[in-house]
């Protein structure tokens, strides 16, 4: 990490508070500890007060606890995501004798689609070392950013469709499939912040006409690809969150939506009923 002067330090806060970056303290030193030299760190801020979005520029995003590979155009993952891994951890706890241990037995199958930077299936790694783990996105990016996140974990990385993508070995066998597909819709894009809407890829955010195009597809394969008692778990928001529940109960799933206001995210979870 680069020494800087107190006063350059106060410059660059300050041209950073100029360009509407909130926490412009945070980034500031966000920027010095993560640029090699006073050249790179002038060129870091520049881009940063042009717009660009930190994490493009440091090449991570903080997500629960770890550091995410993230690369210009993929979808940055948002702290609200995290209730997700939270919700897909108690699904793969809730019938085990110790809290955080699998069940003994086959290897345990979840699947994070819509992957984007592979977040929510590193987070779930990190928790579960038992698992066997798959993601898949359709946008080459992503996968490629995933594949740098997953791969030293085990992790296995599809490029594709939604479930084209997965292999069909998996029909039947998935414990757990989190979902974060895009769910902005259409018209509501241009509302968004411009770190978003001007940065990162309009197929990550666009979620159709109402937002819930993807919901639907998900919901329309979900039961062929859960295990018994697997659950499909799907970020949302608040106002979406009484039409994909429907969307799920629909496809014949058990839902329960879920609001964390700590970390002001939102899903929707549902339940493949039980083998007799």
């Amino acid at each position: 990490m680069q020494q800087l002067r107190p006063d350059v330090g106060a410059q660059i806060v300050l041209r950073l508070r100029a360009a509407g970056c909130v926490f412009a303290e945070d980034e500031a030193q966000l920027l010095v500890a993560e640029s090699a030299g006073p050249e790179e760190l002038e060129s870091n801020v520049r881009r940063r007060v042009a717009g660009t979005p930190l994490e493009y520029i440091l090449g991570w995003a903080a997500f629960a606890g770890q550091r995410i590979a993230v690369a210009p155009g993929v979808f940055v993952p948002r702290l609200r995501t995290e209730l997700v891994v939270d919700l897909a951890a108690a699904a793969l706890t809730r019938k085990a004798a110790v809290p955080g241990v699998l069940e003994p037995g086959p290897r345990t199958v979840v699947v994070d689609l819509c992957c984007g930077s592979g977040a929510v299936g590193a987070a779930l790694a990190l928790r579960f070392t038992g698992i066997e783990l798959h993601a898949a996105d359709i946008d080459p990016a992503a996968v490629a950013c995933a594949r740098q996140n997953l791969g030293p974990v085990g992790g296995l990385v599809h490029q594709g469709n939604l479930f084209e993508a997965l292999p069909h070995e998996l029909r039947g066998r998935v414990r757990v499939l989190a979902v974060n597909a895009p769910y902005v819709p259409t018209a509501a894009i241009e509302t968004m912040p411009p770190e978003a809407r001007l940065h990162e890829a309009r197929a990550c955010l666009d979620g159709g006409a109402d937002g819930l195009d993807f919901h639907r597809l998900v919901a329309r394969g979900a039961k062929e690809w859960l295990a018994p008692g697997g659950q499909v778990i799907i970020e949302t928001s608040v106002r979406q969150a009484p039409a994909t529940a429907a969307i799920l109960a629909s496809a014949g799933l058990a839902v329960q939506t879920v609001r964390s206001e700590e970390l002001d995210g939102t899903a929707v979870v549902g339940t493949a009923g039980l083998e007799v």
